[in-house]
């Protein structure tokens, strides 16, 4: 285990990207992670389990050793969900994330990115359910996050849509990239997480905010201290043409 690294760390599991974007003189398009940075909250996931007074510790280790895959990971996650013994239905999820604040600078970010003309996204591992919610909030063009299934009466049924490997953000980077038309080297990626750091090998700009790992503070192009996402918009003035 890298012991810069709150958790255990992704690099004992996958293997390090081999392609690496040259800096831009211009960035087109913003990518963000979620949880931590749009959000303030540690993980969507762990947001539920604290309501439903559930734990998931035991599979985040399975997982981050590499003895699971993503969607035993989510599969485990979602089965501790029950209210009162009872499966809950998907709009019991969104009233729970409904409460999740939003990042302090978050809305003056992106107002500040969408009036220079630049797309912005979000890349998560987190629920899609609370993903949407934020790019409706603040007009974020894409989104890439994971989901849960329901059966015809909207129940849980247990089951998962995974659209992003927590350790593969990188994989996402590459779809968004083919679906905007932007290439990885005029993409920023902002992250606060060592999982964040496949997203800044491929990209262009790599920015770590508020970052929780000394591993992703030392890989980012940028790095931001304070508990402010408006505070990057400094960063932005120099690759806005």
């Amino acid at each position: 285990m890298d012991p810069s690294c709150k958790y255990y760390c992704y690099r004992n599991t996958r293997e390090t990207n081999k392609y690496k974007s040259s800096k831009p003189d211009k960035v087109e398009l913003v990518v963000f992670d979620m949880d931590g940075v749009l959000t303030d909250i540690i993980s969507s996931w762990k947001y539920i389990h604290d309501y439903f007074g559930s734990s998931n510790e035991r599979s985040v280790d399975s997982y981050l050793k590499g003895e699971i895959d993503d969607m035993e990971f989510i599969k485990r996650d979602v089965y501790l969900w029950h209210e009162n013994g009872k499966i809950v239905k998907k709009e019991k999820l969104v009233e729970i994330l409904s409460e999740v604040p939003f990042m302090n600078g978050a809305e003056k970010c992106i107002s500040f990115l969408k009036d220079n003309g630049l797309k912005t996204a979000i890349i998560s591992a987190g629920l899609d359910i609370l993903a949407q919610r934020v790019a409706k909030k603040f007009g974020i063009d894409y989104v890439f996050a994971n989901g849960v299934k329901t059966d015809k009466d909207g129940f849980i049924t247990g089951e998962g849509l995974l659209n992003v490997r927590l350790m593969y953000k990188d994989e996402a980077i590459m779809k968004l990239s083919k679906q905007s038309k932007v290439s990885p080297d005029k993409i920023a990626a902002v992250g606060n997480s060592c999982f964040d750091i496949p997203m800044f090998e491929i990209c262009g700009l790599g920015i770590a905010f508020n970052p929780e790992d000394e591993c992703v503070r030392k890989i980012a192009d940028f790095v931001v201290e304070e508990k402010d996402l408006s505070k990057i918009n400094s960063v932005f003035e120099q690759f806005i043409n």
